[in-house]
């Protein structure tokens, strides 16, 4: 199972998010889940398309990761052991913004 979450993070923080999660937050994730991607925007502009390309409220998300499950009960397990823990706290204790999440998303796929 694979888990997409999108970020639509405060724009105007946004430099000050990319360092933390550079510096911080993905070496951390990526070695404790088994992060497939992990991708933070990057200034190009959003394609789109379709019949109705309307942009979202926040633009496009510029943050998103993936992360592969074996399974739901892996993941209820591993976001409890991984966000609960005192490394995890010490990491997120330096974020800047907490509030800064506009909105965020998780989706699901099976792989195929």
């Amino acid at each position: 199972m694979f888990e997409i979450r999108s970020y639509h993070y405060d724009p105007k923080q946004f430099d000050a998010y990319k360092k933390w999660a550079i510096d911080d937050a993905a070496p951390f994730l990526k070695a404790n889940l088994n992060v497939v991607g992990f991708w933070l925007d990057n200034g190009k502009a959003i394609e789109l398309s379709g019949s109705d390309p309307t942009p979202q409220k926040h633009g496009g998300a510029n943050v998103t990761w993936i992360i592969k499950w074996e399974s739901e009960e892996d993941r209820a397990r591993g976001m409890k052991e991984i966000f609960t823990g005192d490394e995890w706290q010490g990491i997120y204790d330096r974020h800047p913004d907490a509030d800064g999440y506009l909105q965020m998303e998780s989706r699901f796929a099976d792989e195929v």
